[in-house]
């Protein structure tokens, strides 16, 4: 020490003193040395640092006890120097991370390896944002382990800066929230499930059966430790094809949603129809998590609708299809002879004697032999033909698919005729009642549209009648002279072709009365007046200007015509309220340019949208149905409002009827004709009402030609009408006129 030097001077040892009653105590000694004339001279400092270690005993414990915390709530914390770039994890992050602490060295890339790769980028972001916008960030995201396991976790992080802006440390914690986050998906798949009374079946992402409620176990017969991990394909019946999943499946992950109509297997084999919705469930990161399906049995809406099927559509009695669905048929059939000009004919048949029968035997016995009639009828016929019953003893056989040679169909037609005669020549045994009746048929042959569907039912009427006057039990043929007929079609079409540009086009307006027999508007009808032919019958046209395409160009003067009358009507306080129907062709609806007419129309027209109203048969609509929605739904944007002509007549009708974007329902006059005498058409029609004041549809009815039946109308709910009891087609100043009165 005699040169100032040595290994204890100027520094800090820490000793034990003892106190001088007797006690020891920590001491902090430091032994400074000061040269001075040449000589050394040393100073000693003692300092009790009892208070210190104490406090550093304090600090320790709680650093020990704020670990166990950490760890106890699997919450760990993290420190990262963004100048150094070194990070310090808590020993809990390691826990949570299941990391090394001597084997993993903690750095910002590190850290993110360990985070799932599909959150990884959200992570990323949600951090470079928050030194961004200098703001803290809060974010849940998920850990993923080398062996398949995930972890949720959620993080926090703030972060500091300096007086420029510059981050200096981010300081966050991390805390191990799976089984919580867990336990709330349970909660939500069990709110979702059981507080529903629709049947619910939730799958995973994979389509395994996860859960389904008491509603989906009692509607598919399963429980649902039945169904639990299996997939949904154990409930298919069979009558869906690959494509019809394959659709169904395209939508779902391109929309997110599915809905329509299924038929599924119950437990016990009985295949049945019901409505499902399928939804795709995303969390809040839009990861998939779940597939939802909610279904409900519509057996009854189905049996509810193949019964007013039935009774629109077939012969209560024999079940046979009736007149309507018959000439719906034969329609068809001459549409298809069109294309692969192959004959077909139809046979109209009555049975002689069946009056006397009827009247001796009572009407049980008439109805038994016409039952059996229908039955030997059914028998006789090749598959693909059509048999029908018209009413009272008259039935209809439809014949297609005949030789394109016309004596060829004949002789075809000829063999299937009298086989028909035979068998129903036969004896009847009903009841242990032997009675005997033969039929007489009269035939009329057809190729394509050379006439229409009533003159063809017409000429066999009159080739019956000639066998009844033959004598009965007889078959004969009418002649249509079908080159005579081509010769006056061709003649009408080259008229018709200069009909539109030569004006001879008209316009006629059919009112159309609210319940107090005030005029709301009018239904436009097309008329033909011809320079020679005079007033050309629309059922002789119309058709025509379908085959051949006209129908589309005349159909766009009709708008025109129509649109400009409703502009001359606006200014006039009689008029102005008043709407005009203007019927619409299927070839003309399904131009690609229809709806951009229809707006440049109404734009040069300058006539109010609201006051038009387009009229839409069923075949239009269901040429294709989802173009159809489309092409009306741009529409109805433009304030045009919808009506369906001929509702009831089409048979595929009421299984779009909801989807369509309608307006208005027009009763066909097909049922409003024997509404006060036939009990299946007064059925329908209030069924057809009840249907359009459900789905929020106004009504009108077509056709009313009597009191009787405008009060039946009215009665049921249907309080609007057209028909010749208002008025019949006129020029517009007679429909002015009648205004007027």
């Amino acid at each position: 020490m005699a040169t100032g030097e040595g290994p204890i001077l100027n520094s800090r040892l820490e000793i034990t003193g003892l106190h001088r009653n007797g006690h020891e105590f920590p001491v902090e000694l430091s032994i400074a040395s000061l040269k001075m004339a040449g000589k050394y001279e040393f100073s000693a400092f003692i300092h009790d640092i009892t208070g210190r270690q104490l406090a550093q005993i304090e600090l320790q414990h709680n650093q020990e006890l704020l670990n166990e915390a950490q760890r106890l709530g699997q919450l760990g914390s993290w420190e990262l120097n963004l100048v150094s770039s070194e990070l310090r994890w808590s020993d809990e992050v390691y826990r949570i991370f299941e990391l090394d602490p001597a084997r993993f060295s903690p750095s910002y890339e590190n850290f993110l390896n360990v985070i799932h790769p599909d959150d990884r980028d959200r992570v990323n972001q949600a951090y470079t944002q928050s030194l961004e916008n200098r703001q803290p960030y809060d974010i849940v995201h998920r850990l993923l382990f080398a062996d398949g396991r995930v972890k949720w976790v959620r993080e926090h992080c703030i972060s500091e800066f300096d007086a420029s802006g510059k981050p200096l440390r981010s300081v966050g914690a991390v805390q191990d929230i799976t089984e919580q986050y867990l336990a709330a998906e349970q909660l939500r798949i069990a709110a979702a499930t059981f507080k529903a009374q629709e049947a619910i079946l939730i799958t995973d992402p994979d389509a395994n059966i996860l859960r389904v409620n008491q509603a989906f176990e009692d509607l598919s017969g399963y429980s649902a430790e039945e169904l639990l991990g299996k997939n949904p394909r154990i409930l298919q019946s069979g009558r869906h094809d690959k494509a019809f999943y394959r659709a169904m499946w395209s939508e779902l992950l391109d929309t997110g949603k599915w809905s329509g109509e299924i038929w599924d297997r119950r437990k016990d084999g009985e295949i049945y129809p019901k409505f499902m919705t399928i939804t795709a469930v995303y969390d809040d990161h839009h990861q998939l998590t779940h597939y939802v399906a909610l279904s409900s049995d519509i057996s009854q809406r189905k049996q509810s609708e193949q019964e007013i099927h039935q009774l629109a559509f077939y012969d209560p009695l024999t079940k046979l299809p009736n007149r309507r669905l018959l000439l719906d048929r034969l329609r068809q059939a001459m549409a298809v002879s069109t294309r692969s000009s192959r004959h077909g004919a139809v046979l109209f048949l009555d049975m002689d004697h069946f009056k006397t029968i009827n009247d001796t035997q009572g009407h049980a016995m008439g109805d038994l032999l016409l039952i059996e009639v229908a039955r030997r009828l059914q028998g006789c016929v090749r598959e693909g033909d059509s048999v029908a019953r018209l009413g009272g003893d008259e039935f209809l056989v439809l014949l297609e698919e005949l030789s394109s040679e016309p004596d060829e169909a004949a002789t075809q037609t000829e063999l299937i005729a009298e086989k028909l005669r035979n068998e129903l020549g036969q004896p009847y045994t009903l009841k242990n009642y032997e009675c005997h009746t033969t039929p007489s048929i009269g035939v009329s042959l057809f190729r394509g549209h050379l006439e229409n569907v009533e003159d063809l039912l017409k000429h066999a009427d009159i080739a019956m009648y000639q066998a009844k006057t033959a004598g009965r039990n007889a078959i004969r043929f009418f002649d249509p002279q079908m080159q005579a007929a081509l010769d006056v079609r061709s003649a009408l079409e080259t008229k018709l072709r200069s009909a539109l540009p030569m004006q001879q086009f008209r316009l006629y307006y059919q009112a159309q009365v609210d319940s107090r027999g005030k005029a709301t508007g009018a239904e436009v009808l097309l008329r033909w007046e011809h320079p020679e032919l005079g007033l050309v019958s629309p059922a002789q046209f119309i058709p025509l200007t379908e085959e051949t395409g006209l129908i589309v160009p005349i159909g766009l003067w009709v708008l025109e015509t129509a649109c400009a009358q409703l502009k001359a009507w606006q200014d006039d306080v009689l008029t102005r309220d008043l709407t005009l129907a203007v019927n619409v062709s299927a070839r003309q609806f399904h131009q690609t340019d229809f709806v951009a007419q229809v707006q440049r129309v109404l734009l040069e027209s300058g006539a109010k949208p609201s006051h038009l109203k387009l009229e839409l048969t069923e075949s239009t609509v269901l040429e294709n149905v989802d173009d159809t929605i489309a092409r009306m739904r741009e529409i109805k944007l433009l304030g045009v409002s919808f009506s369906m002509d001929d509702f009831g007549t089409g048979y595929s009708s009421l299984q779009y009827l909801k989807r369509l974007p309608l307006d208005q329902i027009k009763i066909d006059q097909s049922f409003v004709r024997d509404i006060t005498s036939d009990l299946n058409d007064a059925a329908i029609v209030q069924t057809i009402i009840a249907m359009t004041e459900a789905l929020g549809l106004n009504v009108i009815a077509e056709g009313v030609e009597t009191e009787a039946q405008r009060d039946f109308l009215d009665k049921h709910g249907c309080h609007a009408f057209q028909g010749y009891l208002f008025s019949k087609p006129v020029v517009v100043k007679e429909f002015e006129a009648l205004l007027r009165r």
